[in-house]
C-alpha cells in the first residue's frame, strides 16, 4: 500500500524540518520526503493548508482495563485516542488486577491488536499490587513490552524502594514515572488547600505535598543515575525542582496536564465534581508558572492523564466523587488554542510537547518522521475549531471539565502504520488486521 500525502506543513523537530513537503509512505513505514513528490499507484491525500506532524503520544491515560470495562476498555480508550490526534497511548497499571507481572502485560497487547486503533504502551507496576511493600518483576515486565513503571494513583513514598526501582531503571532503560504525593500530607484531601477549600469547608491538599515528593526523588534520582518522570506537576515550587534538576544534567523530566494549564481552583465553583482531580486544581500563580515552564522547556510533554468515571462516580455529593477527568479527545484542540494560536510556542515546540519528546522519555523509535519510521501521522487544522460535546465522544467517560467550550483548532487525521484511523467528521476505523 502506497500513500502520498501532499502539500501539508510539515513539521519534525527531531530533524529540525517546518516546511512545505510532501510525504510518501509505503507498507507502513516513511519512504520519502522531498518537494513535488510523484508516485504511480499511490493514492494522493491533499493537505494543503494543513500541518502534518509525528503521530502524537499521550503518556499517561487509564484504559480501565482488566477489571474497570464499566468506566472505559482498551477498545473505547484507543478510539477515543486516535479521535483526539494520539497514535499511541501509555496505559498506567492501576487496574484490577494491576499491571504488575507479564501475563497482564501481555493481556493488555492483546487486547490492543485486536482494537487495531491507537497503539497501546503498557506501563507495568515498581511494586506488587501497587501496595508500596515490593518491587514487581520489573525485568520480566520489560522484556514482555512495559516501557515504563508506575504505581500512579498512589506515590512510591518508601524511599529505600523508590532508590531501588531508579536503580532497576537504569540497567532496564525504563523510567520510573512516579506520582508525586506525601500521603500524610494529602490525608483524604479534597481540592487545593486555599481560600476556595476554606469557602467551601472541604479537606485542602497542600502544595508541599506534591514539591516535597519531587524535591525527594530527584535527590534520588541524582544519587543513583536513574531515570525520573514526574507525572501531571501541578505547582510552581514543582518547576523549581525541575529547573534545578536539569541545570545539574539529571535524567529527570516531568508532564503537565491541560486542566492544570487552563483551569484553577477557582472552577470548582459550587462543588462541580467535573473539576474534582488528583492533584487538584492549584491557584492562578500556579497555572502560570506551569504554563512558563512549558513555554521555557521545563515541561518535557503535555499528557491528559484521561480518566473515565461512570456517571455514578461523578454525580454524587463532592466529598464522594471519584478523582478524574477525561482528556483523550480535547487535549491538542484544548493546547493548540491556548499555545499555538496564541503565539507562546511554535508549531515545532508543540509537536516536540506531544510527540518528539514523550518517545524520547519512554525509548520509542517514534515521534519522527524521518525515513523507515512507522507511519504514525497526526494532521492538523489551525482553521477549523473544536465544539466540546461530551455525548459525542469516543470514550465511555463524559467527566470533561471543558464541555461546551470551543477550541481553535481540530485534528483533521490520526493515521497508525499508514493507515487512516480517524478522519474529522467521520467514525474512527481500526486498521487492518
Amino acid at each position: 500500500m502506497k500513500l502520498l500525502i501532499k502539500n501539508g506543513r510539515v513539521v519534525d523537530p527531531v530533524q529540525g524540518i517546518d516546511d512545505t513537503l510532501d510525504l510518501l509512505v509505503e507498507d507502513g513505514r516513511i519512504a520519502r520526503m522531498g518537494e513535488r513528490l510523484a508516485e504511480k499507484g499511490a493514492e494522493v491525500l491533499d493537505c494543503v493548508g494543513l500541518v502534518v506532524c509525528p503521530g502524537f503520544i499521550d503518556m499517561h491515560v487509564h484504559l480501565r482495563e482488566p477489571g474497570y470495562e464499566y468506566k472505559e476498555t482498551i477498545l473505547t480508550g484507543t478510539r477515543a485516542a486516535v479521535a483526539g490526534g494520539f497514535t499511541a497511548v501509555a496505559c498506567m497499571p492501576n487496574t484490577d488486577p494491576p499491571c504488575d507481572n507479564e501475563a497482564v502485560v501481555r493481556f493488555i497487547l492483546k487486547k490492543a491488536q485486536e482494537a487495531g486503533y491507537a497503539r497501546v504502551l503498557p506501563v507495568g507496576c515498581v511494586t506488587k499490587g501497587r501496595r508500596g511493600a515490593e518491587l514487581a518483576e520489573l525485568g520480566s515486565m520489560a522484556a514482555s513490552g512495559a516501557v515504563a513503571f508506575s504505581d500512579d494513583g498512589s506515590c512510591v513514598f518508601n524511599p529505600i524502594l523508590m532508590r531501588r526501582a531508579l536503580e532497576y531503571s537504569r540497567g532496564l532503560q525504563r523510567p520510573i514515572l512516579q506520582h508525586a504525593e506525601d500521603p500524610a500530607l494529602f490525608s483524604n484531601g479534597q481540592v487545593h488547600e486555599g481560600l476556595v477549600s476554606t469557602r467551601l469547608g472541604l479537606k485542602g491538599i497542600p502544595s508541599a505535598c506534591e514539591s516535597s515528593v519531587a524535591g525527594r526523588d530527584i535527590e534520588l534520582a541524582a544519587l543513583t543515575g536513574g531515570g525520573l518522570h514526574l507525572c501531571h506537576l501541578s505547582t510552581a515550587a514543582s518547576m523549581d525542582h525541575i529547573r534545578r534538576a536539569k541545570a545539574a544534567g539529571l535524567a529527570v523530566t516531568c508532564e503537565a496536564t491541560p486542566h492544570h494549564l487552563l483551569l484553577t481552583e477557582e472552577a470548582v465553583g459550587a462543588y462541580d465534581t467535573r473539576m474534582k482531580v488528583n492533584p487538584p486544581l492549584r491557584t492562578e500563580a500556579d497555572r502560570r508558572a506551569l504554563l512558563a515552564a512549558v513555554v521555557d522547556g521545563t515541561v518535557d510533554c503535555i499528557a491528559t492523564d484521561h480518566a473515565p468515571h461512570h456517571p455514578d462516580e461523578k454525580e454524587i455529593e463532592f466529598g464522594l466523587a471519584a478523582f478524574g477527568m477525561v482528556g483523550l479527545e480535547t487535549a491538542v484542540p484544548a493546547m493548540l488554542d491556548l499555545l499555538v494560536k496564541s503565539k507562546l510556542v511554535p508549531m515545532s515546540r508543540f509537536v516536540e510537547l506531544f510527540a518528539a519528546n514523550p518517545a524520547r522519555i519512554l525509548g520509542l523509535p517514534s515521534g519522527t518522521l524521518k525515513k523507515d519510521a512507522e507511519a504514525d501521522i497526526t494532521i492538523l487544522s489551525l482553521k477549523h475549531s473544536t465544539a466540546v460535546a461530551p455525548d459525542k465522544f469516543h470514550t465511555m467517560g463524559r467527566n470533561t471539565p471543558f464541555q461546551g467550550r470551543r477550541f481553535a483548532g481540530r485534528v483533521e487525521r490520526t493515521l497508525v502504520a499508514g493507515h487512516t484511523c480517524y478522519a474529522a467528521g467521520k467514525a474512527p476505523e481500526p486498521r487492518p488486521r
